[in-house]
C-alpha cells in the first residue's frame, strides 16, 4: 500500500487503483515511482506522463486496452513527481540512462515507449539515445512538445518561453518549485471546483475530453499523487524543454506514430509537422477539431499501434482496439 497524506477530494468520482505501484531503485540510490497496468507477464510499454503528471495518468480506455492486448504498461514518474526522488538532469536525453535500468528491472529486452505532451520528448529520447535505442521497437507521441533549441528547433508559442527563461529556471528551479507547491497544494481539497473552472476556459476540443467523468477521476487522482513530490518535476520539465535535448530527431530510427490535434493551442500542428520532417520513419495522424488534450482519448489506439511491433509474428495482436 502506497501512503498518501491527501484525502480524496469531495465531489470527484473515484478512480480505480493501478494493478501495482511502487518504486524502482537506481544504482546511485535514487528512486523512480511507477504504476503498472494490464498483463503482468505481457510485453512492456513504458508510458511517460504529461506536464504536470505522474504515475496514474493513464485513462481508463488505455487501461482496458492494456488488458485486452496483453501488454504490461508501466507509467514512470519523472524525478520530483510523486514517489520519484528529485534529481537535476542536464538534458532530456539523460532520461534514457535511467530507463535502461528500469527496463533491466522489468526484464524487458524489447519495449514500446509512449509519451503524452511533455512526456513526448522523453519517449523520443529512449529511441534516440545509445543507452536504450537498441531495445525500443516503436514510439508513440500524443501532442508532444517539440524542440526549442538546436538544429531540430520547431517550437513556437508557449514552448519558446522555456528557451527564453532557461537561465532563470535553471538557477531558481527549487525556489520556483516551492512557490508552485505553495500555490497548488491548497487547491487540492477543492480539486473538483478547480477542475470545472479550468475546463470552462479550455478550447472546445479539451472541454469534450474534460467532460468525461472518467477523465476527471483519473486526472485528479493522478495530481493528488503527484503532490507528494512538491511539483519539482513540473519546473524541471519546463527547464529541460528550453535546452538542447542531447540527441537529434534523426537518431530516432524506429517507427514513430504521432497523434496531434489541428486545434492544439499549446503545441501547434505546424510545430509538430516541422518536427516530424526530421524523423526518419514517422506517421503523423491528424486529430480533427481536437486541442492539446485530445490524446487522452487515443490511449487505446496508441497501445494497438505498439503491440504488433513488440510481437511482429503474432497476428492476433495486429487487430485494432
Amino acid at each position: 500500500m502506497i501512503s498518501n497524506p491527501w484525502r480524496h477530494p469531495p465531489g470527484v468520482p473515484r478512480c480505480e487503483a493501478p494493478r501495482a505501484e511502487g518504486t524502482f531503485f537506481l544504482p546511485d540510490g535514487r528512486r523512480l515511482g511507477y504504476a503498472e497496468f494490464g498483463d503482468p507477464t505481457g510485453d512492456v510499454v513504458l508510458w511517460f506522463h504529461g506536464t504536470p503528471g505522474g504515475r496514474r495518468q493513464l485513462p481508463i480506455v488505455g487501461r482496458r486496452a492494456a488488458e485486452r492486448l496483453g501488454l504490461r504498461v508501466v507509467l514512470v514518474e519523472r524525478a520530483g513527481a510523486g514517489l520519484s526522488s528529485a534529481h537535476r538532469y542536464d538534458r532530456i536525453g539523460d532520461w534514457a540512462d535511467d530507463m535502461a535500468h528500469v527496463a533491466d528491472a522489468l526484464g524487458a529486452d524489447k519495449l514500446g515507449v509512449a509519451g503524452l505532451s511533455g512526456g513526448g520528448p522523453y519517449a523520443l529520447a529512449c529511441a534516440g539515445m545509445p543507452a536504450l535505442r537498441d531495445r525500443v521497437a516503436a514510439v508513440a507521441v500524443l501532442g508532444g512538445v517539440t524542440p526549442s533549441v538546436g538544429p531540430d528547433a520547431t517550437a513556437s508559442g508557449a514552448i519558446t518561453l522555456a528557451r527564453q527563461l532557461s537561465a532563470v529556471t535553471s538557477a531558481l528551479r527549487r525556489p520556483f518549485a516551492a512557490v508552485t507547491a505553495g500555490l497548488l497544494t491548497p487547491v487540492i481539497p477543492l480539486a473538483h471546483l478547480a477542475y470545472s473552472g479550468l475546463a470552462a476556459v479550455m478550447p472546445d476540443g479539451d472541454k469534450r475530453v474534460f467532460a468525461n467523468p472518467e477523465i476527471e477521476a483519473m486526472f485528479i487522482d493522478d495530481i493528488v499523487q503527484v503532490a507528494n513530490g512538491r511539483f519539482q518535476a513540473l519546473l524541471d520539465d519546463a527547464r529541460l524543454f528550453g535546452v538542447d535535448w542531447g540527441f537529434r530527431l534523426a537518431d530516432v530510427a524506429v517507427p514513430v506514430r504521432w497523434w496531434h490535434g489541428d486545434a492544439d493551442s499549446i503545441i501547434s500542428l505546424a510545430d509538430a509537422q516541422a518536427a516530424a520532417e526530421h524523423l526518419p520513419d514517422v506517421d503523423l495522424l491528424l486529430m480533427p477539431d481536437e486541442s492539446h488534450l485530445g490524446g487522452f482519448a487515443k490511449a487505446d489506439d496508441v497501445l494497438a499501434f505498439l503491440a504488433p511491433h513488440l510481437r511482429p509474428d503474432d497476428e492476433q495482436h495486429r487487430r485494432k482496439v
